[in-house]
This record gives structure tokens, C-alpha cells and sequence, in this order.
């Protein structure tokens, strides 16, 4: 501010100069051309300054004071001030107190407090696996905790995963593996499955680890199992298996046989070479009783010499009772129990089910139709107190609008029985 002032004035008083030179000019003009002269004696003046004049040199010298002491003030200042604060020692430098908050004494991510479970990875990818092998899968984790980790339980959520033995307990900053084992068989293709782990970490107490793969087989069997389910109205099926080459060289296929009597098997070909297809059919005699047996030919892979299917032939009622039988257990009673019970039809004709009955006092039933004319479902409610225990055996039934199962029973059961042992007579 200081500053501009002094330029302004330091502007008009430049101004008020040249205008006084002008007249000086002509004040000199009108003026004889010879000065008057001054005695020798006198006293030699000083230029008149005027009211501006004094104005702007003011301001000139207040400014390089302001100057003067914004340069030079703080150093000294400074200096003075970090003499009085630490007269006899040196101080340290701005950084060494940034490396000193930086890195403490005691690590910056301390271990959290309780246990705690660490696994390195949640999924385990095995890659590819060929077909029938059992491939090796290892969890690992580390407790980060401050307290002893438990694991109480490491349950696969399907029979195809075998787990090893792993660590019931694991100290703090101590690691354990949880070994798991594949078994491929009956599986081809991307593979997926879960295994629940429980332990007593807090936080986390139930964790999903999952095994992912691909079972890769030379030879592709589609389905894995031949079925041909029959009945009094169907006494012959036919069924089809698929089998198709992976290898890069070409298949070949011989010697087939069948070990069940009463069904044949052809040998078709799709592809030369990649692709072939067996056609199971059962033969006259019509089988009556359900069957068990296999389907094998020779191949030309040299990683699956042999091809195994399995074969069963299951002869059906013409109303089928699922469960057969209904059994219940800690008898009599405490609660309301409900059981559910399905009639399936496997004829050739859509079938009705209906006056659904019991001989037992307190049982409710509802029935309904799932599949128009094929399935049906019996919800059966048991009362509290109901018990098994009477002269009668209890049955549940249906009818059937068929005249070859005009009627359908499903007994209820109880759990058996000890009978007490018999007490000796004394003689005599």
C-alpha cells in the first residue's frame, strides 16, 4: 500500500516539475539576458522543497525500512530464539523426528487380540485331473490371533471329499494345513465343491473353503450308468450310452459283452474315430425281478484300455409308494410330527389317487396332485401322544383308479421292541 502511495505521489510531483520548468522558461525569456550577481559574502541557499516533495522522499524511506527489517528481522529472530530454547545442546534435525513416528518401536500392524484365522487362500484350484484319480488338495492358514486357535470341525459337503488329518489346536503366529482329497470318479468336466470349517475365532467362526478343478478323461461315458426301469405295463426299455473320444489320435472300440441276461447291447458308430454309442434294450423273456450287472468293451487308448458301464434293470410297481413303509421313532409322541409320502405312477396311463385314510384317531392328511395323472403327495400330521403300540397294525391307504392296484397301503411302524426275558418258575 505504502508503495503504491509513494508512486503515485513520486507521478505527480513529476508532474508539478515540468510544469514548474516551463515557467522557469519563460520567466528567463522575459529576464535581461546578464543574472544579476551575488555578493560574495552571502550565504550560498539551499533548493526549495516543496509540500510533495517532502511527501514522496517520506514515503521512499519508510518503504527500505519496511524492507530492511522483513530481510534481516526473522534470521535474527530465529536465531535468537533456537539459542534461548536450547542454549547448550544442538538440536536434532525436522527429519529424524519423522523417521522416529515412522518406525516405532513395536511393529505398526500389531496381532489381533483373541484368535484369529488366516487362511492363505479360501479356494483351491487343482487344475485339471484325469477321470477316477485322487488328487491331493492342502488348506493352509496361520493363526494371527494372541490366543490359542481351535478348529472343532472341517466338514465336506460332499462324499467325494475326504479330509486328512489336520490340527486341533494352533498357537498364535503358528501355520497348519488342512490336507483334502479328490476322488474324481463318476465326475467329468468343471468341478466344484465346498467344505465348512468351524473354529472359535470370533470374528469368523464359519468359514467355506471351496476345491475347483477339471476332470479331463480320455473317454467321455455319457450318462455313467445304464438304467432301464420296467413294470407289468413296459416289460421292455431301451436306453442309450454315449462315448466320445478326448485324444488327438482316433479311437477304436471292439470286443463288447454284457453280463445281464435278458438285455442286448449294439454298438453304433456317430463319428469314426471320435465318437460311438451303445443301444441297451432288454430282450424277450421280459425280465421280472430288478437286475444288477456291467457293460464292457475294449478300446485302443492306451490311458483307458477298458470301458465300464454300469447296468441296472429295476422292475417297478405299477404305483410306486415312496417311502414304502413310514417308521417313526421315539414313540409315543412329545409334539406334532409331519411325514410326507409320494405316490408315483409309472404306467403307461395317467392315474388318480384319492380317499386318502388312516386307522388311527387324530392323524390329519392332505393330499395333492404334483404331476397331473403321474405324481402325488401325501402330508401326513401325527398328533402328540400318537403311539404305534395297540392290537392293530397301522396303516395308511389310498385308492387307485387302476384295476391292477386298486388300492395302496403304507404301514406306519414303530421302533421294534425288546421283549423282556422270561422269568424261570422255581421247581416244585
Amino acid at each position: 500500500m505504502c508503495l503504491w502511495v509513494a508512486r503515485a505521489d513520486a507521478q505527480q510531483g513529476q508532474g508539478q516539475r515540468v510544469d514548474e520548468r516551463q515557467l522557469n522558461k519563460v520567466a528567463l525569456m522575459s529576464r535581461p539576458s546578464k543574472p544579476p550577481t551575488r555578493p560574495k559574502d552571502s550565504p550560498r541557499r539551499l533548493p526549495r522543497l516543496n509540500v510533495k516533495d517532502v511527501a514522496f522522499y517520506g514515503s521512499l524511506t519508510v518503504l527500505a525500512g519496511l524492507v530492511t527489517y522483513a530481510v534481516l528481522g526473522p534470521k535474527q529472530g530465529g536465531s535468537q530464539q533456537a539459542e534461548t530454547a536450547s542454549p547448550n545442546t544442538t538440536a536434532p534435525p525436522a527429519s529424524a523426528t519423522a523417521v522416529r513416528q515412522a518406525t516405532p518401536s513395536q511393529p505398526t500392524a500389531s496381532a489381533a487380540s483373541g484368535p484369529r484365522i488366516q487362511f492363505t487362500s479360501l479356494i483351491y484350484d487343482f487344475g485339471r485331473a484325469t477321470g477316477d484319480a485322487l488328487v491331493p488338495c492342502v488348506f493352509t492358514f496361520t493363526n494371527v490371533g494372541t490366543e490359542l486357535l481351535r478348529l472343532e470341525t472341517v466338514a465336506p459337503l460332499c462324499g467325494c471329499l475326504r479330509p486328512g488329518d489336520w490340527p486341533r489346536t494352533v498357537a498364535p503366529g503358528q501355520t497348519g494345513a488342512i490336507p483334502i482329497r479328490v476322488d474324481t470318479r463318476n465326475y467329468i468336466g468343471p468341478f466344484a465343491k465346498s467344505i465348512r470349517v468351524a473354529c472359535n475365532d470370533p470374528v469368523q467362526s464359519n468359514l467355506l473353503l471351496q476345491v475347483k478343478g477339471y476332470v479331463w478323461r480320455p473317454i467321455e461315458i455319457t450318462p455313467l450308468q445304464a438304467v432301464l426301469n420296467l413294470s407289468s405295463e413296459t416289460p421292455s426299455n431301451a436306453t442309450t450310452i454315449r462315448l466320445i473320444s478326448h485324444l488327438d489320435e482316433a479311437l477304436v472300440v471292439s470286443n463288447l459283452q454284457c453280463s445281464t441276461p435278458g438285455v442286448a447291447v449294439e454298438l453304433q458308430t456317430n463319428q469314426p474315430g471320435k465318437e460311438y454309442q451303445l443301444l441297451v434294450k432288454t430282450l424277450p423273456p421280459w425280465p421280472t425281478n430288478s437286475l444288477q450287472g456291467w457293460i464292457r468293451l475294449n478300446t485302443s487308448a492306451s490311458l483307458m484300455p477298458t470301458v465300464d458301464v454300469r447296468l441296472s434293470v429295476n422292475v417297478l410297481p405299477l404305483v410306486l409308494a415312496i417311502p414304502s413303509a413310514i417308521r417313526l421313532f421315539n414313540l409315543p409322541l412329545t409334539n406334532e410330527l409331519t411325514y410326507q409320502v409320494w405316490f408315483r405312477n409309472n404306467g403307461t396311463n395317467p392315474i388318480t389317487v384319492s380317499e386318502p385314510a388312516i386307522n388311527a384317531p387324530g392323524v390329519q392328511l392332505q393330499l395333492r396332485e404334483e404331476d397331473p395323472g403321474r405324481q402325488f403327495s401325501l402330508t401326513v400330521r401325527f398328533p402328540p401322544g400318537f403311539d404305534v403300540a395297540g392290537p392293530e397294525p397301522i396303516e395308511l391307504s389310498v385308492k387307485v383308479n387302476h384295476p391292477m392296484v386298486p388300492v395302496l397301503k403304507v404301514p406306519v411302524i414303530g421302533p421294534a421292541r425288546r421283549s423282556s426275558p422270561a422269568t424261570a418258575k422255581p421247581a416244585g
